[in-house]
């Protein structure tokens, strides 16, 4: 039924009411003519011919007051189908009001016109006074017992395709609140209307074919006929309600895949519509926190996010380390921004750290921070790495190796590297954190980049760092001990040829 009431919302939107009241027809008219049938032949009659002219009037005229098509409480939904300017809020909140009143309007009704329809049709037959009695109280019970079997599935669903739309592409439905009753109280009362209606029917059809004379076995025929014949109407009459639980499974596995691109349509307000909202709201969540951690890490360095995001900012409070630090600056760069425009300027420093940054993550170094024309670059914090100052070096020789490629003679860097202890942790307050260096290991390497003016040596490394490396590299080169500004004693330093 789902992909029929779908066809139908697709090709009749605008007159969707109308639609349902046509094809509700072809499933409504078996089950009472069933049980007129059954009356007639329970009374011996042979009038079934002008039984089923009535059947077929009291029917349509039945669902006509059921389903009431063309008014107010659909109209909203089929005039934002037709194009109209609707707001569709009110249209789907029109559509809780009428599926909620349709339930009451049809348990009510079917009391009252199950009763008539059933002493119409004993009178037909020729029943007498006291048995139409009986009729009536039967067509009162036995039809709204099967009423209840199917009302909720069949509302919901008829109702799916249009609330679907509605609240296509937004969250208008996320918000809506939970209604009475309940899918777990309708699927009870449905249920127990089923015990019901099979117990009254086969009574019937045990009386009509004489099951006392015959014997059991033939009330476990009539038994089965009953499931193959009522098994499919049932499953058609509860597919609808296991709908919501197919797209919360779907659901489910698009998430778990990292798919948070398709919300739920919330097209009922009993506690599965609630569920789909809910749902919404949680993949929303998720969705809000996987572009904060892909924020997270564009401004904060991979490696960094992820330990904070799997450990906590705790990790960090504070640790010795060994660590190689790496100072990378831009030679002559105050008179390329005086002689260029602001976006000029930045342009050329990002050109330069779209180098700098990830030859830096690829050695698995730590990109600490942009100093104006220039970057803090650690090899061995905050995640520890095997033979840092070797790492350090090779990406310092990387680093100008593309430079040059990139900008040749244009754009010139000095790097200074130097090894030792540094307290890495988080500092700052206030709400306002961030991870740093601190120690004179990290102000000998800033010094001894400023150095590298003076002896012209592209990268310049101190004797603590080369005495760290594994392997030393070719074109390295004695210049001798250096003093340096905030330090007592003079620096021994190393000039490296990246080209050798």
């Amino acid at each position: 039924m789902d992909r029929i009431w779908q066809w139908a919302w697709d090709r009749y939107g605008a007159r969707y009411s109308w639609a349902c009241w046509v094809l509700t027809f072809p499933l409504a008219l078996p089950i009472y003519l069933g049980w007129s049938l059954a009356i007639v032949a329970f009374e011996r009659s042979d009038r079934y011919i002008e039984v089923v002219a009535v059947n077929v009037v009291a029917v349509l005229a039945y669902l006509y007051v059921l389903i009431l098509p063309g008014t107010s409480g659909v109209r909203l939904g089929e005039q934002w189908a037709a194009g109209e300017d609707v707001d569709r809020a009110s249209a789907l909140q029109a559509t809780y009001r009428y599926g909620r009143a349709a339930i009451v309007r049809s348990v009510v009704l079917t009391v009252v016109w199950a009763a008539a329809l059933f002493v119409g049709v004993g009178t037909i037959a020729g029943a007498s006074g006291s048995r139409l009695v009986q009729y009536a109280v039967t067509g009162a019970i036995a039809a709204t017992a099967g009423q209840l079997i199917t009302v909720h599935s069949y509302t919901e669903g008829a109702l799916r395709p249009a609330r679907a739309a509605l609240t296509s592409g937004a969250g208008i439905g996320d918000s809506l609140p939970r209604s009475r009753p309940t899918f777990t109280t309708w699927t009870i009362a449905a249920m127990l209307a089923v015990g019901f209606a099979f117990a009254v029917l086969g009574a019937l059809l045990g009386d009509v074919f004489d099951v006392g004379r015959r014997g059991p076995v033939l009330a476990v025929a009539l038994g089965g006929a009953l499931v193959v014949v009522c098994g499919p109407l049932l499953w058609a009459a509860y597919s609808p309600l296991l709908q919501p639980i197919r797209d919360l499974t779907r659901g489910t596995e698009r998430v778990a895949a990292g798919d948070y691109s398709q919300r739920l349509p919330v097209v009922q307000d009993d506690d599965l519509g609630a569920l789909a909202a809910s749902f919404n709201r949680m993949q929303a969540g998720l969705a809000e926190r996987q572009r904060l951690q892909a924020a997270f890490g564009i401004y904060v360095d991979p490696g960094l996010a992820a330990r904070l995001l799997e450990q906590g900012d705790d990790v960090f409070s504070g640790e010795r380390r060994e660590v190689t630090v790496m100072f990378v600056d831009i030679r002559d760069f105050t008179p390329f921004a005086e002689a260029n425009t602001a976006e000029d300027t930045v342009a050329r420093l990002n050109a330069l750290f779209e180098i700098v940054v990830p030859a830096v993550v690829d050695a698995g170094g730590h990109v600490n921070k942009f100093l104006g024309d220039g970057a803090l670059a650690v090899f061995g914090a905050p995640n520890d790495l095997a033979d840092h100052a070797d790492e350090a070096v090779s990406a310092a020789v990387l680093i100008h190796r593309l430079v040059g490629e990139r900008f040749g003679g244009v754009l010139r860097i000095g790097v200074g590297i130097n090894t030792g202890v540094v307290i890495a942790g988080t500092i700052g307050g206030g709400g306002k954190l961030e991870f740093t260096l601190i120690g004179d290991t990290v102000n000998v390497a800033a010094r001894v980049e400023q150095l590298t003016k003076a002896t012209g040596d592209a990268i310049l490394l101190t004797g603590h760092c080369v005495d760290a490396l594994v392997a030393r590299p070719p074109g390295l080169t004695e210049r001798g001990s250096h003093a340096l500004k905030g330090k007592s004693a003079p620096v021994h330093v190393y000039g490296l040829n990246p080209t050798a």
